[in-house]
Order: structure tokens, then sequence, then C-alpha cells
């Protein structure tokens, strides 16, 4: 039996017929950018994350750009402040914090969830420290009340890196609306994935929505008056279509996503393979299923010969990459040993009873 880690052509094929029609719709209407498709989209994103705003961009990585670079035009931030960020994040988010001209201050994660530690937090605080932005790793939550309190004691924003937890929730609200703004990433692989790259920021604030619109858009609010010097990155109409789509089936395939964590979380019982911790189904929507295994490079070995395809999110801390050489030297050791120990095994909304009990006794007797 083979088991792919995801199969994006099994997903893209379970709407085939709906994603056709909207391509098809795109196509004949002659409007290709900026169009009725992503004025329906962001209305419909925004009331489902339950925010007033959401713009449309390019990507993911944009999606945060925009929201600093926005903070900096609106007087909120400038070149040189501080945000707190995970250290154990996919390197997108630092760059976006560093091509602003900000200063990341990377903060461990707790190794019983694999999020920020939010017990570690406040000493990173400083005078120049202005926002704390979270990753909600893998789909789930990084949110807390303790962080939510933090932000409100010292002024600081909160920016929430939501690319790979669309429908998570926390008490009742969905990730994406608990802080300042978000940035949402609809890259493929995603739960709400695009057939492309695309992305999204939602917020409640007009102003930081309308910076982002015009920064998104060369700088423009109105045709050939810059009042930024922005870039292009607009969400296009075939994208925004098929989104529009798949976000009308997102509950449904997070709900599937869930069942099949239930089954690994049920049925694997390899005393040498750490697995996720729920305490709130809710808050989490399983992007990735993480399990942490001191034999990790040969697990995933054996894995792949019994043809299971699995993932490692990700080899590399982005304080031991070359592109930020000048921290190579800083040990953050629970950061590290997530790196070192971390496989994805196969989530998706697509995999069959088979697949899932291949895979939970193929785990199972690996040793």
């Amino acid at each position: 039996m083979q088991v792919p880690f995801l199969s994006l052509k099994d997903i893209t094929a379970k709407y085939r017929d709906e994603i056709h029609e909207a391509a098809l719709r795109v196509i004949d209407s002659g409007w290709y950018l900026q169009g009725a498709e992503n004025e329906k989209f962001e209305a419909d994103y925004a009331r489902y994350i339950g925010t007033k705003h959401c713009v449309g961009c390019a990507n993911g990585l944009d999606a945060l750009i925009w929201i600093f670079r926005a903070y900096i035009e609106l007087g909120v931030m400038k070149k040189g402040d501080e945000v707190i960020v995970p250290a154990n994040t996919y390197i997108a988010t630092i760059l976006s914090i560093t091509e602003n001209g900000l200063v990341p201050v990377l903060v461990e994660p707790s190794l019983d969830t694999l999020q920020i530690d939010d017990s570690r937090i406040e000493e990173k605080i400083t005078e120049r420290t202005r926002a704390v932005c979270i990753v909600h790793l893998y789909g789930q939550c990084a949110y807390t009340d303790r962080i939510g309190e933090l932000c409100k004691k010292y002024g600081l924003k909160l920016i929430e890196d939501n690319a790979q937890a669309h429908g998570c929730m926390f008490n009742g609200r969905k990730t994406g609306s608990l802080g300042d703004a978000a940035g949402h990433s609809f890259y493929p692989g995603k739960n709400l994935g695009a057939l492309g790259d695309a992305g999204a920021v939602t917020t409640n604030d007009e102003a930081l929505a309308a910076a982002v619109r015009s920064l998104a858009n060369y700088g423009s609010q109105r045709k050939y008056v810059f009042q930024y010097q922005g870039r292009n990155s607009r969400l296009d109409e075939i994208q925004a279509a098929i989104l529009g789509v798949k976000l009308k089936h997102l509950d449904e395939d997070v709900a599937l996503r869930k069942a099949v964590a239930r089954r690994y979380i049920g049925g694997i019982k390899n005393p040498k393979i750490t697995l996720p911790k729920v305490a709130d189904w809710n808050s989490h929507v399983f992007h990735i299923f993480p399990v942490l295994c001191a034999e990790r490079d040969s697990l995933q070995k054996y894995l792949a010969e019994k043809g299971i395809g699995t993932n490692i999110h990700y080899p590399i801390p982005p304080h031991k990459q070359e592109a930020y050489r000048e921290w190579n030297s800083v040990s953050l050791p629970v950061t590290e040993k997530i790196h070192a120990q971390e496989l994805s095994l196969p989530m998706s909304p697509c995999l069959t009873d088979e697949q899932i009990q291949f895979v939970i006794d193929e785990v199972n007797n690996y040793g």
C-alpha cells in the first residue's frame, strides 16, 4: 500500500466540478484582477474569521510583510523596533520582520504544545518591543490568555501568523481574529489552499486594512496616485474564485483531519514516538500531524520503505540558517530538539480508513 504524505490532486478532485465552474466563470468574465471574485472572497473570509476586514494579497509571506510595513507607515512602529516571535517557526515569519528593518526576538516553544512558551515572553520585553507575533504552528492555536494580558499590559500589538490554522478556534473565536491583525497563507498544501500562491490579511483596524490594500497595490489607493512605495502583491481573480469554493467546504475538511488525528492518537502506541497533546479539539485543525522521535531519520527511512510518505517541519531552525548567520552561535535547546526530532505523518481529508490503519500499524511496528 502507498500512503502519500499529501495528495493535492486528491484534494482538488473532491471539488473538481465546482472548481472548474469557478475558473471558467472568471475566464469568461474577461476580468482577471481586483474584481467581483476578490470582493466576494474577502467578504466571505472576513465573515468566516470574524473580522471587519480581509485584504487579499499574493501570498502568506506578503500578508505578514504588509502588516508590519503598514504599522511602520502608520507610525506605530519604526525600523529597529523589536518583535517577539517563536524560535521554531517557519522562516517566513522571521523574514516578514527583518524585511521591514524590525528586529526578531526569538522565544523558545513549549515542548508539550510546540507553540511559543508564554512563560518566557515577559522576560524578553524591552522598551523597544512593539509587538508579539504568534504562530499557530501545525494548526494548533498558539494564543493564550496570558499572551493577551501581556500585550495589553505593555501596549504591544498582537499579530497572528495564521498560515497553518484556517478554521482553528479559541474560546469560540477563530484564530485570525484574536489579535490586532493576522496573516494567512493559501499555499496549495494548506487546509484552505489555492491552486497557486495566495494570501490575505484580516483585521478589525480600518486604517491598517486600508494601508495594507494600498501597499499591495503599488502603494496606490486611487489609480495613478501613490501614497506609499508599495509593490504588486494582488490576489488574482481565479485564485479568489477557487478559494471561495474551498471555503464552503473548509469546516468539513477540518473535521476529516481531526478524525484522522483521533485515529492516530488512539492507535499509535510506540514508546519511541511522542504524539501531539490535544487539550481542546477545537483548538487544533491538524494542518500537520507532528510526532517527535529521537530516531527521526531512521523512522522516516523505515516508513518510506513501507510506502508511507512523511515530511519534516522543519529540519533546520531559523537561527541555524545561513540566511541568519549572525544567530548561528545562539543556543535554543528546546527549538533545536524539536527540529531534530519532528516528523510529520500523512495528514489529509482524503486518507482512507485502510491508509490510516496502515500508517498506525507500521509506526507501531517500528523499533
